[in-house]
């Protein structure tokens, strides 16, 4: 049996693991999953579910590892299947993700240019983010985390641009007005 060392190339590691070398295989998911189910979780609130997500995203991505041509970053492209699992699984859950086709929205850009202040942990803006309804939520995961523009978000998820551009508006809106809540709670004022 060969033993694979820990350090080696990750070209290599691909190689073997598309002839189904378990160690390979091994290696590369441990060096990903923690990653992977961090994507995961940024789009499905239970623990459980983004982690089976994760483990069925990784299955897809062993039995495609042949399609990955090594152009760009190996860890992109698995975050790619893991969006689309994401996605996958959401449809399945709630059939839809109750967007609403407001395309007579006006659509301030300058509703981009909001920070957050204070100090807000990690599990703080994540709990904000989870209570966004789905739609919103995979909108402004898409768009913001992830870097998406409206345009893939439309193909994507088959919405209209302007669909996405009124899901991304109204997130903000409901972040920016759940950040004030947690501000005044955490100054005393309500």
């Amino acid at each position: 049996m060969k033993v694979i060392a820990l350090h080696k190339e990750e070209a290599q590691l691909i190689c073997e693991a598309i002839t189904n070398n378990r160690q390979a295989q091994h290696l590369l998911y441990t060096k990903y999953a923690s990653k992977m189910l961090s994507t995961c979780r940024q789009y499905i609130k239970d623990t459980h579910h983004a982690e089976d997500v994760m483990i069925t995203g990784f299955m897809k991505m062993f039995t495609s590892l042949k399609k990955f041509e090594h152009k760009g970053s190996f860890e992109g492209w698995i975050k790619r299947i893991m969006i689309h699992e994401c996605i996958d699984y959401l449809r399945v859950k709630k059939n839809s993700f109750n967007h609403k086709n407001i395309e007579d929205l006006v659509y301030a850009e300058a509703e981009d240019n909001y920070e957050m202040e204070g100090d807000f942990s990690v599990d703080d803006i994540q709990f904000l983010i989870d209570n966004l309804p789905d739609g919103y939520k995979m909108v402004f995961n898409l768009f913001v985390i992830e870097g998406y523009k409206h345009n893939e978000i439309a193909k994507l998820l088959d919405i209209s641009e302007g669909t996405s551009k009124s899901q991304l508006s109204h997130a903000k809106k409901m972040l920016q007005s759940q950040i004030t809540i947690l501000k005044n709670k955490e100054n005393g004022t309500r």
